[in-house]
């Protein structure tokens, strides 16, 4: 008996031990609300920092308040006349047909509802709508699965680039581990936007629809490929602010987030010629001929920002995603095998195409994937190749 009794008190602790392993296990993911971006528990919309946000927001609880009190008025006379004039208390069903008054009473009323919430309603649309008189014109293109920027207008005219999801992030999803308040949310190049002025975003895809939304800012707008859509927004606080693509885009969905740094004035301005000068000295003579050293380098950058996402720094892949270590493809000796998987992509956008890197970029990354890992091909690939590929 006394056995039976300490085996039990074995198993209990054994069960005790567990389910504490699994609570300090979640409480070791624990995060903390992300300024800008999402928070725990959080039930309301986020803290505006737009004014169109802000609004967004009163309209939110106006609707919900107006809408509750009609629930609670119309319930409380129904369920008022059933219990006030029921069959067991003696009342009797009255007889009766049409009444004019009550027509009018039951239509101009919803008229009068409905005309209270469609005109701020409206307002709020067509501000939203008004992307008039921009101080700065943003060019968003979605990708599989990453975000383009170039700025079109306005002070940093010139300025483009790819915005992805933090390599380290991935991997951190891929071992099953979140960690940081910013999981998921952290990119490599941010979106930065001064303070104070009016930010038209025109968007665009290049392969399926994606959505560019930043709830903070009050904008969520479609990026369909071969149309040209249009939002804004006005920053009125600086910070990071943080949303995500909110359209069904593919398997890597989940990792396409949006960053958008708003700066003051005169730290925008700094980044800006930053940027411009980053610019002029990356900027390749097309028909330079490349040594093998120099292009592995430049490409073991290219790869690290945009490929090492799903590929892995080690070019294994992961899942269905093909590996590089090894392949057939990359291994090839016709060199434009490989090039036309990056211009073009494959497997019907399961690898997207990468028109949108340089000439050279492609020519780098290309040779690095020739000769990384295993792959000691001593292949070398030219950006006068790549350009004669994209006319071809």
């Amino acid at each position: 008996m006394m056995n039976r009794k300490l085996e039990q008190s074995a198993q209990w602790l054994q069960r005790v031990g567990v389910a504490s392993a699994a609570w300090l296990s979640t409480a070791a993911w624990a995060v903390n609300d992300l300024p800008g971006g999402p928070a725990v528990r959080q039930l309301n919309l986020p803290e505006p920092a737009t004014k169109i946000a802000a609004e967004i927001n009163w309209l939110n609880w106006m609707m919900l308040i107006l809408c509750t009190a009609i629930f609670i008025a119309v319930f409380s006379v129904m369920f008022y006349s059933i219990w006030k004039h029921r069959k067991s208390v003696g009342h009797k069903a009255a007889n009766f047909h049409e009444s004019v008054t009550v027509e009018v009473v039951w239509t101009v009323i919803p008229f009068i509802i409905v005309i209270l919430m469609a005109l701020p309603a409206t307002k709020v649309l067509i501000a939203q709508k008004d992307t008039s008189n921009a101080d700065l014109t943003i060019k968003v293109t979605g990708y599989q699965w990453k975000w383009g920027y170039d700025y079109i207008r306005g002070e940093g005219e010139g300025i483009g680039f790819i915005s992805t999801l933090d390599t380290n992030q991935r991997i951190l999803s891929a071992e099953g581990k979140p960690a940081g308040d910013d999981y998921l949310l952290k990119v490599d190049n941010p979106l930065v936007v001064p303070v104070g002025k009016k930010v038209r975003i025109i968007t665009t895809a290049n392969d399926v629809i994606h959505a560019f939304a930043v709830p903070q800012f009050g904008i969520k707008q479609d990026a369909i490929p071969g149309f040209v859509r249009d939002t804004w927004f006005k920053a009125e606080k600086t910070g990071d602010f943080y949303g995500q693509c909110q359209e069904l885009c593919g398997k890597e969905h989940a990792y396409m987030p949006i960053h958008v740094k708003v700066l003051p004035q005169a730290e925008y301005t700094r980044w800006v010629e930053d940027q411009k000068k980053k610019m002029a000295a990356a900027a390749d003579d097309p028909n330079k001929v490349w040594a093998l050293s120099d292009l592995v380098a430049r490409g073991e950058k290219v790869y690290a920002a945009n490929c090492a996402a799903c590929h892995q720094p080690n070019g294994k892949g992961a899942g269905p995603i093909k590996a590089l270590d090894g392949s057939p493809k990359v291994l090839d000796a016709d060199k434009m095998t490989q090039i036309h998987v990056l211009l073009n992509g494959q497997n019907n956008g399961a690898m997207p195409a990468w028109k949108q890197l340089s000439d050279t970029e492609i020519a780098a990354v290309v040779t690095y994937t020739k000769n990384a890992w295993s792959n000691q091909t001593g292949q070398v690939v030219q950006p006068a190749e790549v350009a004669a590929a994209r006319k071809g």
